[in-house]
């Protein structure tokens, strides 16, 4: 059973969105201010965090900062801003999605199937990685990654990216579900943004971008991670 932290100071939206989510069968535990959520954190396994930002002690956005410092786990961002800018701040602290309120607590139960969708094979991975005898190593606890023993420093989106097609090495993936997966299931932008991520990513991962070891291209279909094989 996957247990969700609802995080919002008001008693009655945590108590109408705890209530859909249990008839779903998810184990819900709940906090009213950011200094419980992050205790939660560090005491329960949590499989995904419902994170409002406008907590009555510490802002959300820090609290999400905090959280990715020690925790992959995905969050959920809910909020009464309702700016472009807003958003695009709440997904490069880490969030994994953005809800903006009042909200249809349908739509918030979909998203949250969906990222547990995503990220439910991530578990599989182990907490440190390494291809091609250590040249890139991925460290899944604590969000790094190294090229011949020096750290990489990767947004968010190619973080993201980069552990979607690390998880599965030899796998096709459509631009579609590679999108999907990093940006969220209701992104309305272009879809070859992705080629943008794959290009910069490969700049930073790979030892010869224009022959690339790790992620390839498939003519007509996407990408796939070769694990670095040579």
């Amino acid at each position: 059973m996957k247990s969700i932290l609802i995080v919002d100071d008001e008693e009655k939206i945590r108590d109408v969105i705890s209530s859909y989510l249990v008839k779903e069968g998810y184990n819900v535990v709940e906090a009213g201010t950011g200094i419980e959520a992050l205790s939660f954190i560090e005491s329960t396994a949590i499989d995904l965090v419902i994170l409002d930002l406008m907590l009555p002690d510490i802002p959300g956005e820090e609290v999400c900062q905090k959280i990715r410092q020690q925790s992959s786990v995905p969050i959920l961002m809910l909020t009464a801003k309702v700016s472009e800018n807003n958003r695009i701040q709440g997904l490069s602290l880490g969030a994994d999605d953005y809800l903006i309120k009042p909200f249809d607590v349908r739509e918030l139960v979909a998203r949250v199937r969906a990222i547990l969708r995503r990220s439910d094979d991530s578990y599989l991975l182990a907490d440190r990685v390494s291809f091609n005898d250590g040249e890139l190593i991925i460290d899944v606890l604590r969000h790094e990654v190294y090229l011949n023993g020096a750290p990489i420093v990767l947004t968010p989106n190619e973080y993201k990216l980069l552990m979607v097609l690390a998880r599965h090495p030899q796998r096709h993936f459509t631009r579609e579900e590679l999108v999907e997966k990093v940006y969220g299931f209701d992104y309305a932008g272009d879809v070859r943004s992705i080629d943008q991520h794959v290009k910069n990513l490969r700049q930073k991962i790979e030892p010869d971008p224009k022959k690339p070891e790790y992620i390839v291209t498939l003519y007509g279909v996407g990408y796939r991670f070769m694990g670095g094989t040579r």
